[in-house]
């Protein structure tokens, strides 16, 4: 026993310094010097196996990827027959965020501008040249100003303009800046320029207070002249605030509308600018005709709108007929979203004299156009409330956030999602989008596998690869849409926008025009679809149509 214990003790004397041992031996005795020397000597051989082992499993996962992402890449050059096989979305549908019974509504209510009304492209060029003349002659900005054209092909509807750094951004569902959606003026910043400014991409409560939304079709030719005019300050190397370039455009924006300068260029030329409208017209005459009420609720004067619908409704209104005839109650000049919170009184105007009365409003008379009031007293008079009423409009805060708090239901009029889907359902989109989701797949395996940490020069270049092939896919998908700011619904990394959530949040549906409900009958029931995300006009391409 004795000669055993001495060999044990000489094998465990290869791990351990012989005189640190014999201490050991002499304070615990030779059974626990052992035992703890046997135990640590096989911890430290598992664990070096172990450790063998995982690299192996890690080098067998960095080939796997290695070799499904070279295996892809042949697929990537044909289109395969499966993409054509997931069903297109409508252009001309209507999408549903709540539940929806037309049943059940028996009020329809409608904004004017680019609700009823269809404006060309070249209205945006009118309100950005009437704003920069006006920041020229009234506010004395450099004539210089006066040589910027607006450019169609850089904002989108949904943008923020950060008043403290005069940042133009896009925002994603979770209010942070997407990386390629931040510009200064003219100029896209880079990621390391927006967390040098920002501090990190997501955008903070007390950041968020120097942030201003940009949501309505107005508001292209003001995202436009804020920028250009950054870009002016920068380009002639002149001090400015940020937050003072704001207020001087908004203030030069809304003197083009209030002053009337727009209003009447528009109507001095409404070919130009406006677009017949038949199926709008049949679509308010069907719901006449199913027992509805109709009333029109804009910020607009009376004179524009009546000089807007009778060019739309010319060729289609019979003789003697009005299109006032179509609606119940007109209110012009509402001043929302105060409307939905103030307490202001309606008056009458009268069309001949182009006055308002005096005299106190108690009712809604047949062929009668009234101005400002308010929600409040809106509801005393004609008893129409809540969930039975339902109305649409264009911005989502002026529009649509007002009614929704109020109980109305909520129907987002939203003219690029045509176009936006019309993109979505095409080969070339589906086709990106699914080696999107597949490059994206294989980048999520392999770090979480492996993690950032890897010394090989082969994991390292793999996922060099991998990113960069998702930043060209990214690039290529964002240029179907606007090469500036992409999509309006989602982001580079397909998430969904910070517009997107705004429309989830307060449109209870939402279509590109109001008459696209004709493609539904008066008591359909529209319900949300069970597979949707967030919204449900988004095409959803599985990376599995890549695997073998």
């Amino acid at each position: 026993m004795a000669s055993a214990r001495s060999r044990i003790f000489r094998t465990c004397c290869q791990f351990r310094g012989r005189e640190e041992l014999w201490r050991t031996w002499k304070m615990e005795g030779i059974g626990g010097a052992f035992l703890r020397e046997f135990s640590s000597f096989v911890t430290r051989n598992i664990n070096q196996q172990t450790l063998e082992e995982g690299n192996r499993m890690l080098d067998d996962e960095i080939a796997y990827v290695r070799d499904a992402f070279a295996s892809v890449k042949r697929r990537f050059l044909e289109i395969p027959d499966a993409l054509r096989q997931i069903p297109m979305k409508n252009p001309e549908g209507v999408y549903v965020n709540k539940n929806l019974k037309l049943a059940d509504i028996r009020v329809y209510g409608f904004d004017y501008d680019y609700t009823l009304a269809h404006y060309s492209a070249k209205v945006q060029n009118l309100i950005y040249d009437t704003a920069k003349e006006y920041l020229v002659n009234e506010l004395k900005y450099p004539d210089s100003v006066m040589e910027s054209k607006y450019d169609n092909s850089f904002p989108i509807r949904g943008l923020c303009y950060d008043k403290f750094k005069g940042c133009l951004l896009k925002l994603d569902f979770f209010a942070s800046i997407e990386p390629d959606g931040c510009y200064f003026g003219r100029r896209k910043l880079s990621r390391s320029e927006i967390d040098s400014l920002y501090g990190s991409r997501h955008i903070g409560h007390d950041q968020a207070q120097g942030l201003v939304r940009l949501m309505d079709f107005f508001c292209f030719s003001e995202a436009c002249l804020i920028a250009d005019i950054v870009q002016h300050f920068v380009d002639g190397n002149l001090e400015f605030d940020a937050s003072n370039v704001y207020d001087d455009v908004r203030k030069a924006i809304t003197h083009a509308h209030v002053s009337g300068l727009a209003h009447r260029k528009i109507l001095s030329n409404p070919g130009k600018y406006l677009k017949k409208n038949e199926p709008l017209l049949h679509f308010l005459r069907v719901l006449r005709d199913n027992g509805k009420k109709l009333f029109l609720l804009t910020n607009s004067p009376y004179f524009f709108v009546d000089g807007g619908m009778c060019f739309m409704f010319e060729d289609s209104l019979g003789y003697q007929e009005t299109w006032r005839e179509l609606f119940d109650v007109v209110i012009a000049g509402a001043h929302k979203p105060e409307f939905y919170t103030s307490e202001h009184p309606f008056r009458c105007y009268d069309i001949e004299k182009d006055t308002l009365g005096f005299s106190r409003v108690d009712s809604f008379l047949p062929n009668k156009i009234y101005y400002h009031g308010c929600l409040k007293k809106f509801v005393e008079i004609t008893n129409w409330k809540g969930p039975e009423v339902i109305y649409f409009g264009d911005h989502i805060f002026t529009d649509l956030r007002g009614p929704s708090k109020a109980g109305w239901r909520t129907a987002a009029i939203i003219h690029e999602l045509e176009n936006e889907i019309w993109i979505q359902n095409g080969d070339t989109y589906r086709f990106q989008q699914a080696k999107l989701h597949y490059i994206h797949d294989l980048l999520t395996r392999l770090l979480a596998a492996v993690g950032t940490s890897h010394p090989s020069s082969d994991y390292h270049s793999l996922v060099k690869d991998l990113n960069n092939e998702r930043q060209n896919i990214r690039r290529s998908m964002r240029a179907m849409f606007n090469e500036s700011f992409g999509a309006i619904f989602m982001t580079d990394t397909c998430q969904e926008s910070a517009f997107a959530y705004h429309i989830h949040r307060y449109a209870d549906v939402y279509t590109s025009k109001p008459e696209n409900f004709l493609l539904y009958p008066p008591k359909a029931w529209l319900h949300v679809p069970h597979d949707v995300k967030i919204l449900p006009h988004q095409v959803k391409v599985p990376s599995s149509l890549l695997r073998m």
